[in-house]
C-alpha cells in the first residue's frame, strides 16, 4: 500500500454506490424542487465565484446525489451539460427506493414533476412511478413490495408477452 492509500477511507455515503452527478440550468431551483418533491436534504453547497452553484450534494432517502450549474465556468470547461442544452433528452435515469412511492408521486407532481407512468405494481416486485423533473432529468422511484425469484420474473415476463 502506498503512502497515499495507507489511510484511504471511503465516506459512508459513498461506500456502496455509484454517485450520480447531474448538471442543471439552475441548481438552487433544482435543490428547492428536490426538497419539496422528494424530501431531499441539502448536505452542502459550494458557490461559484461568479454566481451559481459549482457543486452541491443532497440526500434523497439514503441516496446521495451531486449536482451543479451547467453554466459555471468549471462545468462549461469540462463540457458538462444540462438536459435542456441537449435538446431536452437525457441518457440517464435515476432510480431511488423509497418507503411510499404513492405519496412521493403526489408530492412530486404537486411540486412540478411530470408523471410519465403513475405508480403501479410491476412484475419485478416493486411499486414504481416514472417521472421527469423540471430540469429534464428522468427518475424512477420504487417501493419494494415482494421478492421475486429469477424464475418467477422470467415467467411473468413471458406471460406479459
Amino acid at each position: 500500500m502506498s503512502e497515499h492509500t495507507a489511510h484511504f477511507t471511503i465516506p459512508d455515503r459513498y461506500r456502496y454506490a455509484v454517485i450520480p452527478h447531474i448538471m442543471v440550468d439552475d441548481a438552487a431551483a433544482a435543490i428547492d424542487f428536490y426538497r419539496r418533491a422528494f424530501g431531499a436534504r441539502e448536505n452542502f453547497r459550494i458557490d461559484a465565484p461568479d454566481g451559481g452553484i459549482m457543486h452541491a450534494e443532497i440526500t434523497i432517502g439514503r441516496s446521495t446525489l451531486m449536482l451543479g450549474d451547467s453554466s459555471v465556468d468549471e462545468a462549461e470547461a469540462a463540457s458538462f451539460a444540462a438536459p435542456a442544452s441537449l435538446g431536452g433528452g437525457t441518457s440517464v435515469t435515476l432510480h431511488v427506493f423509497v418507503p411510499d412511492v404513492d405519496s412521493l408521486a403526489e408530492r412530486a407532481e404537486a411540486a412540478g414533476a411530470e408523471i410519465l407512468q403513475p405508480p403501479k405494481d410491476m412484475f419485478h416486485g416493486d411499486r414504481t412511478v416514472i417521472l421527469k423533473d423540471p430540469s429534464g432529468h428522468m427518475w424512477v422511484f420504487l417501493t419494494h413490495i415482494e421478492d421475486v425469484s429469477e424464475e418467477e420474473l422470467r415467467r411473468r415476463l413471458t406471460a406479459a408477452g
